[in-house]
């Protein structure tokens, strides 16, 4: 029998799914209009392992702006692992990152293969679950994002990150089966979040806002857009414990945890003012 050849090639939009279901058995909870939306981040940011025609293995390593990238869907097939396939995708896709700060979300279990790969540990993140319920208190700064110039909110958004998203961002908030509200103050934008179908419930992300009474109006709302007693889901930046204040005080529990981790020195972000991650998978 010929042994079956291991070849590396970028995935196609309709292959991106593969890495989606395979998130999905993994337990990660992917939003369903997510291929979509990552895809249009970066096209050339998704990888896929064959041995044969068979795809074995997924990464994707999207590039943000000429100097930071982001590492996700690092998935073998369970019946492959343990045989040197992963690392040669991995090294593969990191080749494609090269110069920049990379930074990734990564089970607390593979930090130290992680840091192998140069990566040092900045914070954890921590997915909070509750269920909806919780009555909008109609705070009069909330408003449907989609009346906000995309400008503005893109503006706003680029403090929060490391590099520059405004492709990603405009599918993100424009995807079915989600909402998007704003906070506006003096005819400024303090605040906004997205709520979204997940395979299970509904995933809040991101949250930013400039004050946590803001952030708390914001999440209640978001929430309140869906049917009473759904599942929702919120990732916390632990470093930022009013968030996770926030969290608790919802009765939601910690059900995952993640490593955040970079390459280079942890950006300078408002994580003060960043109480909910956009996804673990595109940062």
């Amino acid at each position: 029998m010929t042994k079956k050849s291991y070849s590396i090639r970028p995935m196609n939009r309709k292959e991106l799914q593969i890495a989606i279901s395979w998130a999905t058995a993994e337990g990660w909870n992917p939003g369903l209009h997510d291929a979509e939306c990552f895809h249009t981040a970066d096209p050339t940011g998704f990888w896929m392992g064959l041995l044969g025609d068979e795809p074995i293995a997924t990464i994707s390593a999207v590039k943000y702006g000429d100097s930071f990238g982001f590492v996700g869907f690092y998935i073998v097939k369970p019946e492959y692992r343990g045989q040197g396939y992963g690392i040669q995708l991995w090294n593969a896709a990191l080749n494609t990152l090269s110069g920049r700060n990379i930074g990734l979300d990564g089970v607390l279990a593979q930090q130290d293969n992680y840091q192998k790969s140069g990566f040092q540990f900045a914070y954890r993140n921590i997915r909070y679950e509750g269920v909806s319920g919780s009555k909008s208190t109609n705070h009069l700064g909330v408003v449907d994002l989609s009346t906000i110039p995309f400008e503005m909110i893109a503006v706003y958004d680029r403090s929060f990150f490391p590099g520059d998203r405004a492709q990603f961002l405009r599918d993100w908030l424009d995807q079915p089966d989600s909402n998007a509200l704003g906070m506006v103050q003096n005819n400024t934008l303090v605040g906004y979040g997205v709520i979204r179908l997940c395979h299970t419930g509904y995933k809040i992300g991101p949250l930013f806002a400039d004050q946590p009474s803001l952030a708390e109006a914001l999440f209640v709302a978001l929430q309140s857009t869906v049917a009473a007693g759904t599942p929702i889901y919120l990732d916390v930046p632990e470093i930022n414990v009013v968030a996770v204040n926030l969290a608790e005080k919802y009765e939601m529990k910690r059900v995952f945890e993640t490593a955040r981790m970079y390459t280079q020195a942890c950006p300078e972000l408002p994580y003060d003012r960043l109480f909910g991650v956009t996804t673990f998978e595109l940062g």
